[in-house]
């Protein structure tokens, strides 16, 4: 069974790979769809040849083609091999002044030109090479079928004997000829693709830009929706429980002469109440603080440190403030740390500095609790990275046995 497969495998790779087969005459036709392509550009050096005075003339003439020869070497790279060379955009319409100027300038422009007066020549020539070689190989294989036709008396002593290596020579021809065409076309889409279509690096560049400005269009969406729903739980939830807590104690007041179980229940009613706007005042401030958006980030981080079950030195400098998602994350990155320093690390006291350094905002959160901070434990760190992470910022974690622990945090301002 595996020798009868290996056999079959071999056989179906040979006639696939067989002068007769499509591979070879795909990749003959498209070696030879390179001679017309390559005729402009033999014209111009025929030309400077000839007659040098017009050689920038027709180094011109070239230029001005070269747009429609890169629109049909892509054609013959896509329907002959299905290669697809993406096309170079621009911002301005060509038959423009800018337009023109902006093609001009762009290296996309003369990597274009350069292919089709350097490569495409090279590759009509290989088309030529190719069309040559089919024509010797099938003439010398076939020498018998047309040897008849030569003179009787070019057919001297042992005539038949150099048939003979003509036939083996023509047929290995033809063998060898799929192959150098196949060659010649690898070849040739390995310039096409570096050399037509856009440059590769400006387009990862352009990529990471767009990705860029979509991410932070995404987040400040995400902002957005933050600040309505806050909003809308300010104006809505919380005040609806804000009446009902001043009717209950209304009702508490008011009546007097309920029995002992009614009152009991109001009061337990009431105390509810206000607990509930009490939760909900913080999920509103953990949503996006009002004071954040109206009096900056200095003003928000004093209220954080404030409502901290521990003393903390807090220090701010901004010189100018940054933007509101940066802002937002400054927030919530002291929030969750604070936080994380109460829950886990049995601190005394705790210090926060925010400096802004140029288009860098520094964030450093240090206390003297008992270290071991890890965030492969799930101690809150791994929130801290991955909001961190969400404006392309930084964050160092150093946190020994026995402290102190020290978070810095780094945040571009640009977004």
């Amino acid at each position: 069974m595996g020798l009868s497969g290996a056999l079959r495998r071999t056989t179906s790779w040979i006639a696939a790979h067989a002068p007769w087969s499509a591979w070879a005459w795909r990749s003959t036709a498209f070696t030879v769809a390179g001679i017309p392509t390559a005729l402009p550009a033999v014209s111009v050096f025929t030309c400077m040849v000839v007659a040098p005075g017009r050689a920038a003339a027709a180094l011109l003439v070239m230029l001005l083609l070269s747009p429609l020869l890169t629109l049909l070497q892509r054609s013959r790279f896509r329907e002959l091999v299905e290669l697809e060379i993406p096309a170079v955009g621009y911002a301005h319409r060509p038959l423009r002044p800018r337009g023109l100027l902006e093609r001009l300038r762009s290296e996309s422009t003369w990597r274009q030109y350069g292919y089709h007066l350097l490569v495409s020549p090279l590759a009509g020539a290989g088309g030529a090479l190719i069309v040559l070689a089919w024509a010797c190989g099938v003439a010398g294989a076939s020498v018998y079928a047309w040897s008849w036709l030569l003179p009787v008396g070019d057919r001297g002593l042992g005539w038949t004997q150099g048939y003979d290596v003509v036939t083996v020579l023509g047929a290995l021809l033809l063998l060898a000829t799929p192959w150098l065409a196949a060659a010649l076309a690898r070849l040739d889409a390995f310039a096409a693709a570096a050399l037509l279509g856009p440059n590769r690096a400006r387009e990862l560049e352009r990529r990471v830009e767009d990705l860029a400005e979509s991410r932070a269009g995404v987040l400040d969406a995400a902002d957005l929706e933050r600040r309505r729903i806050e909003r809308d739980l300010h104006d809505g939830a919380q005040q609806r429980l804000v009446a009902l807590a001043m009717n209950l104690g209304i009702a508490r007041a008011t009546l007097t002469d309920l029995p002992p179980e009614a009152k009991a229940v109001i009061d337990e009613a009431h105390r509810e109440a206000k607990e509930a706007i009490e939760e909900l005042n913080s999920l509103v401030r953990g949503l996006h603080p009002a004071v954040l958006e109206d009096r900056g980030l200095d003003a928000a981080l004093s209220g954080i440190a404030a409502r901290a079950p521990l003393p903390v030195e807090l220090t701010v400098e901004l010189a100018q403030r940054p933007g509101p998602t940066v802002e937002a994350v400054a927030y919530f990155v002291v929030s969750e740390a604070l936080a994380n320093v109460a829950k886990h690390a049995k601190a005394s006291r705790c210090r926060v500095e925010a400096r802004r350094d140029a288009d860098l905002l520094r964030i450093t959160v240090t206390d003297d609790g008992v270290g071991g901070a890890d965030p492969a434990r799930g101690t809150g760190l791994v929130g801290l990275r991955k909001r961190v992470g969400s404006v392309d910022g930084t964050i160092l974690i150093n946190s020994p046995l026995g402290g102190p622990t020290v978070v810095t945090v780094e945040l571009p301002c640009g977004l």
